[in-house]
Formats: C-alpha cells, structure tokens, sequence
C-alpha cells in the first residue's frame, strides 16, 4: 500500500533555542558549544545558526577557530544547555506527534510521522497538513523545521534537506528517479566520508551513477549487505516502517483546545482520541509503561506537567483514562489558569513478558 512520510527536522536546533530564550540575539551570529574546560577557549561548536554559518562556522570545528572566523562581528557563544534543549525537544515532538497516525523520534530534533491514513494517501493534503504543522510550531513556539515528504523513510529523509531553512519538499512516487538522480552520493543517509571516496573511486559520484553501475562490482566492493542497501537506496527503496524505536523513553500526544479551558469535562472529551491512541501504540509494540503523565499548556505557554508511577504496568486504556483525568483534577485544583494546549503521557515502557526496553539500561 502506498505510503506517505514526513521527516521533520527543526533548523539549527539548540541555536533556535537560544534565540527563542532570547530574541534580542536572533540577528547575532549565535554559536552553541561544547567546552572542554581545559582552556577558555577549548572544545567544539555544537552547532550555530544561519548568521554564524555565513561566516564560515561549522558544527564540530574548534571553539578557538569559530571565534577568529567571528572576530568582531558582535557573536555570542553559549554553553550547551541540554536539559533545556531536551524539554523544548519535548514539547515540540508532542505536537508533531498529534499530527500523525504513527510517530517516531530519532533525534532531539528530528522525527519521521507517517500520515498515510489522516490524508487518506493524497499529495495534496500532505502539503496542506505539513504548512498547518509548520504553522503551529512557529505561531505556538516560534521554532521553524524544514520537512521533507515522500512515500518511504528514506526519501523524507533526504528532502527534508533540500530545502533549508524552513524548506518544506515533496517527492512523489513517479518523481523518485530523477529527484535522487542528480544528488551527490553522500546525500543518502549512511554514506559517509569513507564510502563517498570508495564510490568516487570507481566513478560513481551521483546517486545515477550509483544507480546504473553493476549491482554485482557493488556486492565485491562493499559486501553483500552493505551493497545490497546502497543498491536498494539508489532506487529510493525503502520498507522500514514509522515505529516506536527501542531506545525510546516517552510516548505523548498533544492538542490545542477549540477553546481555552479549565473545565475536567471537556478537557477529558478532548484529549480522549490522545489516550486512545497512546494505549493502542503501546499495545501495537507490545509494551506496557509504568509512568502515565499529562502536559498542559496555559495561554501564556507556560508549561505544567504531572505524574504518576505506577504500582503495575499497563496498557489498558480504562485504567490509562482514569489515572489521566486524576492528574488533571489535580492540577487544576492547584493552578488557576486556563489551558489552550492539553497532552498525555506514558513513560518507563516494558515489554508485556516483563523485559525493560533498552532505553531503560
């Protein structure tokens, strides 16, 4: 069955933070780093937004050389903040997350949804539900994404990076072919300094070339697996499915509320197609969680959050619905605001047999 894939890859991530932290810093070159503590000046940049980047600012490049390259152009250079980039990361993947009929996170900044059956498998409303996704981000949270949409993993993937910042591209199926045919081989995911150079060795320096050359010389040169996968890309093949990944910790969704609220009512009518569907993703991977949580959001986005761990691990949504609508009753009775945003959580997964996921080591 044909498939449709976003990739959502927000821009310059933890540099995006810090200006959202703190406007007045937008038009600086902005550069996140990873200090050493050895010197002032050791360690490495993390990554930098586009005003940095236009001077020459890579992520990995030394702290030392970023500042030589930004003397006297008024640049900022900040401390890494990971828990805050991870509670940003947090807030966000649940929005992206409320837009699709399966969710899967990669990264702090990047996840892949497939959407196949909210648009009932059309191009055209994939472009019309990814501009809604981009608008929500910015006008909630100010944070751009480039997004990249396609009928596989893999070609989300690769065109959620054509176009940035802020890019949004779409490869239909009969577009695959010459859309990967004139990309550099190191454009597919995987292909990395090494294996550009072998490839470039026997040259193949497109994805084309890649394309056209003797699937059996690849097979010797890179081995049978590695071959077969480098094949298989450059046909923009891939089966992979959108799924919860071992290593991860947390399962939410999110919505805004038709209207501001603090009414237990209607806020449990609202949000309960989340619960549906977080109890039903657990019960499709076979997992039960021990924390359920709720995530609300005041019309000053301001976050609040709740709790609970359990005594025995479940997936039953009865029993999810009900611990949910308790959290909210207490929260509501120790706050005094309205909410425009309302989410749900489940965390510490466990597979139904018992064994912990991976994430959990």
């Amino acid at each position: 069955m044909q498939r449709i894939i976003f990739h959502i890859d927000f821009d310059y991530f933890y540099a995006q933070v810090e200006e959202t932290d703190n406007p007045k810093l937008k038009d600086r070159p902005i550069v996140v780093c990873m200090f050493s503590g050895r010197t002032e000046d050791s360690g490495a940049v993390a990554t930098s937004n586009y005003v940095a980047r236009g001077y020459g600012v890579k992520s990995g490049m030394p702290i030392a050389f970023a500042k030589k390259k930004l003397e006297d152009k008024n640049a900022i250079f900040i401390k890494a903040r990971h828990e805050r980039y991870a509670e940003v990361s947090q807030q966000l993947m649940m929005v992206i997350a409320s837009y699709a009929d399966k969710f899967e996170q990669t990264s702090i900044d990047e996840a892949f949804i497939d959407v196949s059956k909210r648009i009932e498998n059309k191009y055209v409303k994939a472009r019309q539900l990814a501009e809604e996704l981009k608008k929500e981000i910015f006008e909630n949270y100010h944070f751009t994404c480039s997004i990249g949409i396609g009928p596989n993993k893999l070609i989300a993937k690769i065109s959620s990076d054509i176009q940035k910042p802020n890019g949004l591209t779409i490869v239909r199926p009969p577009e695959v072919e010459t859309f990967l045919g004139i990309l550099d081989v190191d454009k597919i995911p995987g292909v990395g300094p090494k294996t550009k150079e072998a490839l470039n060795m026997l040259g193949i320096k497109t994805v084309a070339d890649l394309h056209k050359y003797n699937r059996t010389e690849i097979a010797e040169k890179f081995g049978k697996n590695t071959g077969a996968w480098l094949i298989k890309a450059a046909n923009g093949e891939d089966d992979s499915e959108v799924a919860m990944v071992e290593e991860q910790k947390q399962l939410s969704r999110i919505k805004t509320l038709k209207r501001n609220s603090r009414e237990i009512g209607y806020i449990m009518t609202e949000i309960d197609e989340l619960i549906n569907d977080v109890a039903q993703t657990l019960k499709d991977n076979n997992l039960v969680c021990t924390i359920v949580g709720i995530n609300a959001i005041d019309s000053e986005l301001k976050n609040y959050t709740k709790s609970k761990t359990l005594v025995r691990a479940t997936n039953d949504v009865s029993e999810i619905k009900n611990l949910i609508r308790e959290l909210y009753r207490s929260l509501l009775e120790t706050t005094f605001v309205e909410f425009r945003r309302t989410g749900v959580k489940v965390e510490k997964f466990e597979s139904k047999a018992g064994q912990k996921t991976l994430g959990e080591f």
